[in-house]
């Protein structure tokens, strides 16, 4: 599996971060690195405890990583919780988590998947 097979299997926008990432290797580098990000961990964390602050700063982060990996699949529900909890609406918040981690949880497993393939 290439870098942009996996972006394909994710449902993430290739043709957009080979515009900002000047070629395959740099954005496979980066890609990788996001299975060791905590945002996700961290909004997660903080949406159990109820901290709508912490889970806002964590879901803004997420939202922006995910913009500039083009991975717009997980960047689209990471941008509604992130406006719900920025307006401190945390049932709201609550509610959108579970798109959050399904497209969280098809990300890892497509980049697993795309370091098993290349090791």
């Amino acid at each position: 599996m290439t870098i942009e097979e996996c972006y394909v299997k994710m449902g993430a926008n290739y043709q957009d971060v080979i515009k900002r990432l000047p070629s395959a290797k740099m954005i496979e580098k980066f890609a990788l690195k996001f299975k060791d990000d905590t945002s996700f961990q961290e909004l997660e964390t903080a949406l159990n405890e109820k901290q709508v602050e912490l889970a806002f700063r964590a879901a803004h982060t997420l939202k922006g990583v995910c913009m500039n990996l083009g991975f717009d699949h997980l960047y689209k529900p990471s941008f509604e919780i992130t406006e719900s909890l920025r307006a401190g609406n945390l049932e709201l918040g609550l509610q959108q988590f579970g798109a959050v981690k399904e497209q969280y949880t098809k990300t890892i497993d497509a980049l697993n998947e795309f370091a098993l393939e290349n090791e």
